[in-house]
């Protein structure tokens, strides 16, 4: 790798020229600069541990007091990478701010944060020896570096922090950002009541907490530390969709977001990576490409890399192609500002240019803070069988409050001896603690929701009338004078019109629209994004119109009366996890709305499977965090092969516990309706995972009468109206129902049911028993499924029915595909002779 300089140099000995020396003309001096402005980072002295050398850069080997003070700017603990950025107003800027960066710091506050910081990880190590607690230590300064940045946010009216960040100094921050008391933080060190958490909780260096932070100035600023799992950035997008929900929650103002810089400047996110993590871990990269998106913007995000130059084990020469971790951000129009960990003033002085850029430009900003690792990656680790040379140089190493005292010429040790007692009490009082104690607390308005099993009471009523229904479609298929609307969506509008007064079958992507504005107009917020989804993958949605002339958009969803609530629905990039965390950090903070991430198709959702696992379906369970997040994903085998047929099915049903989440396949247009409007309606809050069709968006066996809208409410279990005293009852769920009642007609059969399971999960078992008792002379019931046996719902579907049906003294076999590898045949003529094969197996009887 031609572009990489390892940590400790391996190249012969170069013939050194004499510098070339610098002269006094106005032109040259601006020459000389702008070489120190675009390269000067590559020469600053940034590693404490002076293993990372400086890189010499051909184009700053230059003499005279010129290149002197252009050095002593651009090559000491302070490297400026900016010069990449588009914008030259943005670049003026930086430049005026580092070559007069020498603004006053308050030392004293800043050694007594470094004292707390490494003497809260000493009394811990002193009490908790050979316990893992991920130590700062070798980076404290990011204490002082944070309390740096939320000044700033303080002074341009921050109002609330969303943090993000792994477990390396989780803790410290949660003491000394979030000004959670340290008593309750090394609560979690003494284990206390642990039948409390039986099968459920989470470690305390992955929990979330919430306080409040002091500015020097005397601002309050709420914190928000979110919960984060071991997959290090997964937290990323989440922490933007909650400060975007955050954001959205001050500025909304009727069908109007308030998105001044002003007013994103109320919220601050501030994300906290390891140096491996950034430079691996491709959501990091999925989180920063959403930055300036206009469905995802959130007015800037702070990050900052906690630099070790380590992973784990791992080098950083082993990490990452690039000289720096944080070199992946240049992808983006955005400052890095490397800086030495053991220079606190640099730090702070950065800490304050980064908050102030974001502040002003409304711009992601990175901050590479470099320091070490003092212990192994946990304190029960030995570096020095991998780092033997860099461990033995750390172990000589002071800690950074003693450089720093005897740097300002300040004593230290009356605060040392102070701050000790302190935490040493607080250690005692964590002692005394007999039930855990809550890090964080729900904002109040989640007092309005539940959120554990459900109860019946929770249930609600989502039909509405005729004339309602009327008034929603008059409104949805209005468009402004003068808009120049494409001659196919005339006629759809024109088609949605009579579907809404009852003149045609309603389809499914009118069902959405007609759901979508009804909880508008209930007061309840909708945002929708997914890729394609203004449009619809499947051309069925068309909730963005694009004028054919002038290309501007409208939303019907947005403009059906002046007093409604925000509807946001967007096209995302072309990212999963990144964009489905974001929805999911969104959900999180406003549940009274409806927030959806679609996938362009079901399969497409494995690419966020790390969300999946660790937020959605264990979120609540790990860290008692509800969510109402829904995902739609299409779902149906129809010979599109094997990455467009199934949404994975089996997936979910095996992460489904607790009642942790809702697990549906709506049948029909309405039970669609139905299906959505239950998830706002009901109290109850839990993910929704919706598999959606896609032939049959359209198709008449799955649409539905205005009259089916009317209904109460959205049936778990559709029975069959269409055939009485069957001997022969056929469960199943989605596209393959209407399948097999056409070929049922086609049959002139009788004497088969066909059950529609539209509720997967939670199994309502009393309401599938009543299904099957309304065909007393019935001989045997069968699950019918177009999914290879190893997937779909079979393996969680036949052990729970099987065992209802053998309590009634009938057979229960299933009708499927054979195990398979892949889902699905890449040949249409293959997937048509397949699915023959399963309809006609599913008229014959086992004894046939």
């Amino acid at each position: 790798m031609a572009n990489r300089t390892t940590l400790v140099a391996s190249r012969p000995p170069k013939t050194v020229k004499a510098p070339k020396k610098a002269s006094s003309n106005p032109q040259e001096r601006e020459r000389i600069f702008e070489a120190f402005r675009r390269w000067g980072y590559l020469e600053a002295d940034l590693d404490p541990l002076k293993i990372f050398k400086p890189l010499k850069y051909p184009d700053l080997q230059i003499a005279g007091p010129i290149a002197a003070k252009a050095r002593e700017i651009y090559c000491g603990t302070i490297g400026a990478d900016f010069m990449h950025i588009l914008e030259p107003d943005r670049r003026r800027w930086i430049i005026e701010r580092i070559e007069n960066i020498h603004t006053d710091v308050d030392q004293n506050k800043i050694l007594e944060r470094l004292v707390r910081a490494d003497l809260f990880e000493q009394v811990l190590q002193a009490r908790y020896l050979g316990t893992k607690r991920f130590s700062l230590e070798g980076v404290t300064a990011l204490i002082p570096l944070l309390d740096s940045i939320l000044d700033i946010a303080g002074e341009t009216g921050a109002l609330d922090s969303v943090i993000a960040m792994s477990h390396r100094g989780r803790l410290n921050v949660m003491v000394h950002a979030a000004c959670k008391p340290p008593h309750e933080v090394v609560s979690g060190f003494e284990d206390v009541d642990p039948r409390s958490v039986l099968g459920a909780g989470d470690v305390k260096y992955h929990v979330g907490a919430t306080g409040t932070y002091a500015t020097t100035s005397g601002k309050s600023i709420n914190m928000h530390i979110v919960s984060n799992p071991s997959h290090l950035e997964a937290v990323d997008p989440v922490a933007m969709g909650r400060a975007r929900a955050k954001q959205t929650r001050r500025g909304a103002d009727g069908p109007i977001v308030d998105r001044s810089r002003e007013a994103l400047n109320r919220v601050w996110p501030i994300v906290m990576h390891g140096d491996a993590a950034f430079a691996g871990q491709g959501i990091l990269a999925e989180t920063l490409n959403l930055a300036d998106l206009k469905g995802y913007t959130v007015g800037g995000t702070v990050h900052i890399v906690v630099n070790n130059l380590i992973g784990f084990t791992t080098p950083a020469t082993q990490e990452h192609s690039s000289r720096f971790a944080s070199d992946i951000a240049k992808r983006q129009s955005i400052p890095v500002f490397h800086v030495n960990a053991e220079d606190p003033d640099a730090v702070v002085r950065i800490g304050r240019l980064a908050a102030e850029y974001r502040a002003k430009f409304g711009s992601d900003v990175v901050v590479d803070l470099i320091g070490y690792r003092r212990h192994g990656h946990s304190e029960v680790d030995d570096p020095t069988i991998t780092q033997p040379r860099v461990y033995e140089r750390i172990k000589n190493h002071a800690a950074l409050w003693r450089i720093y005292s005897e740097r300002i010429g300040v004593q230290p040790m009356q605060i040392v001896e102070n701050v000790r007692k302190e935490y040493e009490e607080e250690q005692t009082k964590a002692r005394a603690i007999r039930k855990i104690p809550q890090l964080r607390q729900l904002p109040g308005y989640w007092s309005a929701y539940r959120r554990g099993r459900f109860k019946p009471e929770y249930e609600v009523e989502t039909g509405l009338d005729a004339a309602r229904l009327a008034e929603i479609t008059d409104a949805l298929v209005r468009v402004p004078d003068g808009f120049h609307v494409h001659p196919k969506i005339v006629k759809l509008l024109e088609q949605r019109a009579e579907m809404g007064h009852g003149k045609r079958a309603v389809d499914y992507g009118f069902a959405e629209a007609l759901a979508f504005g009804s909880l508008l107009l209930e007061g309840n917020p909708v945002r929708l994004t997914g890729q394609d989804s203004e449009r619809g993958t499947f051309n069925q949605r068309h909730a963005v119109l694009v004028d054919t002339q002038t290309e501007k958009e409208y939303c019907s969803l947005a403009h059906l009366e002046p007093d409604q609530p925000f509807c946001e629905i967007h096209n995302s990039s072309l990212s999963e996890a990144g964009c489905l965390g974001f929805e999911y950090g969104f959900s999180r903070d406003y549940p009274e709305a409806l927030v959806a991430w679609e996938a362009q198709f079901g399969d497409f959702a494995n690419g966020a499977q790390v969300i999946i696992d660790q937020f959605i379906s264990a979120g609540e369970d790990k860290w008692d965090l509800p969510s109402g997040l829904v995902m739609l994903l299409p779902h149906g085998y129809e010979g599109q092969g094997p990455e467009h047929s199934s949404a994975r099915i089996e997936r979910f049903l095996q992460l489904a516990g607790e009642e942790n989440m809702q697990i549906c396949q709506p049948s029909t247009a309405a039970q669609y309706f139905h299906l959505l409007r239950r998830q706002v309606r009901r109290p109850w809050r839990k993910p929704l995972i919706v598999f959606t069709p896609k032939s049959m968006l359209r198709h008449p066996d799955a649409s539905s009468s205005i009259d089916d809208f009317t209904q109460p409410r959205f049936l778990p279990v559709v029975p069959d109206r269409e055939v009485q005293d069957a001997k022969r009852i056929l469960i199943v769920s989605g596209k393959l129902g209407h399948e097999l009642r056409a070929e049922r007609r086609r049959r002139k059969d009788t004497s088969t049911a066909i059950i529609f399971l539209d509720q997967l999960y939670p199994l309502l078992r009393p309401e599938i028993a009543a299904a099957i008792d309304e065909h007393p002379n019935a001989r045997e019931v069968v699950w019918v499924q177009e999914e290879p046996k190893n997937m779909g719902a079979h393996f969680f579907v036949m052990p729970r029915i099987g065992q209802l049906v053998q309590s009634k003294g009938l057979k229960m076999r299933s009708i499927k595909r054979s195990p398979s590898a892949s889902p699905a045949t890449g040949s249409a003529k293959a997937h048509e002779l397949e699915q023959k094969t399963l309809l006609s197996l599913a008229f014959t009887t086992a004894t046939d």
